[in-house]
């Protein structure tokens, strides 16, 4: 168990919500951009240049935003008693965090099938896939806010 100071703390909770933030913006545009791309024709500037704008916000905001999130929630965690690891709503916070992950790696390599020209999936297909990370981001935060069980 870390023992960080009671101010130390609350910068540490505050860099992690930006950071949750910062990364959930990312994961919520990027399906977006996804619908709009899988209507551009293959050959087309706007394909090129939807290709430019995922690439940017995949390793500019996604990436760097997600690696701060899990460092802050880290150090978080590590500060809390350990008795934390008991509660029913700590267990689904990190199997919810467990999946967001893994949809960010299934963006990527979503990301991948349309630079190689590859895509097989409609705008509609990423209009419901747009609404994963908004459904685990809810119970997310009601899991460590609410904490119900």
């Amino acid at each position: 168990m870390l023992d960080f100071s009671f101010d130390t703390l609350n910068w540490i909770k505050a860099l992690h919500i930006i950071s949750a933030i910062a990364w959930m913006a990312g994961l919520l545009y990027l399906p977006r951009l996804f619908v709009y791309h899988a209507e551009a024709h293959i050959d087309s500037e706007l394909y090129k240049t939807f290709i430019i704008m995922e690439r940017r916000l995949l390793y500019f905001i996604i990436c760097p935003a997600m690696l701060s999130s899990l460092t802050f929630g880290l150090l978080l965690l590590f500060s809390f008693d350990p008795i934390i690891w008991s509660f029913w709503w700590w267990k689904i916070k990190l199997i919810s965090l467990f999946l967001l992950l893994l949809v960010q790696i299934l963006m990527m390599y979503l990301r991948g099938l349309f630079i190689l020209n590859k895509n097989i999936y409609s705008q509609t297909f990423y209009r419901y896939f747009n609404e994963v990370p908004t459904i685990l981001m809810i119970i997310i935060v009601i899991m460590a806010v609410v904490e119900p069980f």
